[in-house]
């Protein structure tokens, strides 16, 4: 039995009226927009060229390392902006160009289809509810939740967890899909087997990955250790990048973590108030950060309208804010990225300790503020 949620409330339909207000009144496109086709431009060549520059130029560690770092980032690049719109639908209103910008996923070694389950469903559905959200579960070796098991060695994790986000990519591109080919499933949500071109297309993303991972390296260069070498120095920067992001929307001490009462399937909460109460927007007036990450430190826009384009949050979040303050609903933003990261270490040293069980001290829970402000 599926995890529900309490029914509709004044708030949701008050901020849909709003929302929708915006797009009437100024005319706009909730898909992408001229910007957001030459941003996606822009990435493809960053990408192609930091491969070709790796591949085929690189002949000293000098100048292959800035090019896998580069390489690795314009990858985390067009995850966070062309795939993550793409298999969201945001991208265009028309279900091909969606299809293709989600299946960019594949290029980078992950698999469009069992990446919708696990983002689009079990995480977007479900957020921060252990159990279901597997995007905050990470077995034994660290603990993100308050509702999971604490080991003793999780006091230390808030200083060896970077090495763990490092190798995200690595266990993503090598060993997860795979393993859901064979035993698919998420948490509590239920994977059907890829079939069709679906199945098609795992397997050709997966062997064009490895052939641009390896074979052609090996055909340039000829040394197995070093395309070894490049290859997780690429994909641990991106996997730290990508892991980063992620944690300083979520895993917060600002943001909630709720399980359904003993005994029940329901969460005593709205479904778009436990989404705002379960993310935290971060660095909303850093221009650079909200254009590379795709909008992605609007987590909170982001978990509302996840069918709309990113290029709108920053129009959006204003309205979002104002909207939850008249409501009386805690909308929680970290001014920089900084804060935001002080705020993830303050939050794993917390969950590694053997009082974890009691609240964060000094947590923040006055409504609609900015939390640097407040002095987080």
């Amino acid at each position: 039995m599926a995890l529900t949620y309490s029914g509709c409330t004044a708030f949701r339909r008050d901020l849909e009226a709003r929302v929708a207000g915006y797009f009437r009144d100024g005319n706009h496109s909730r898909h992408a927009t001229g910007r957001m086709y030459l941003k996606t431009l822009f990435l493809l060549s960053w990408l192609a060229a930091s491969y070709v520059g790796l591949v085929a130029w690189a002949a000293n560690p000098w100048q292959a390392i800035p090019l896998a770092v580069s390489l690795a980032l314009a990858m985390a690049g067009i995850g966070f902006n062309v795939q993550h719109d793409g298999n969201h639908g945001a991208y265009s209103r028309h279900p091909a160009l969606n299809r293709a910008a989600a299946l960019s996923l594949n290029l980078l070694g992950g698999d469009a289809y069992f990446w919708r389950y696990k983002h689009n469903i079990a995480h977007h559905t479900y957020p921060n509810i252990s159990g279901a959200d597997n995007d905050i579960y990470m077995g034994p070796f660290a603990r993100m939740s308050p509702h999971d098991r604490r080991y003793w060695f999780h006091r230390f994790q808030y200083l060896y967890v970077w090495g763990l986000y490092s190798l995200l990519a690595v266990k993503w591109q090598l060993f997860d899909d795979y393993r859901s080919m064979i035993s698919p499933g998420v948490a509590d949500t239920h994977v059907p087997r890829p079939r069709g071109w679906d199945q098609v297309c795992f397997w050709v993303g997966k062997t064009c990955f490895l052939m641009l991972a390896f074979g052609v390296p090996l055909l340039t260069h000829h040394r197995l250790a070093a395309v070894v070498g490049l290859y997780f120095l690429t994909a641990a920067v991106l996997g730290l990048t990508l892991a980063t992001v992620f944690q300083l929307a979520h895993c917060v001490e600002e943001a909630e973590f709720r399980v359904p009462a003993e005994g029940s399937r329901k969460i005593e909460r709205e479904w778009m108030t436990h989404q705002i109460e379960t993310a935290v927007d971060f660095a909303r007036d850093n221009w650079f950060l909200t254009w590379y990450l795709g909008g992605l430190n609007f987590q909170i826009e982001h978990h509302l309208f996840p069918k709309i384009c990113h290029v709108h949050y920053p129009a959006l979040s204003p309205i979002v804010e104002a909207t939850c303050r008249t409501h009386g609903i805690q909308h929680r933003s970290h001014r920089t990225m900084r804060r935001a990261i002080r705020s993830h270490v303050r939050w794993l040293r917390h969950l590694g300790q053997a009082n974890s069980a009691e609240p964060v001290p000094g947590r923040r829970s006055e409504p609609t503020r900015d939390l640097e402000a407040a002095g987080a």
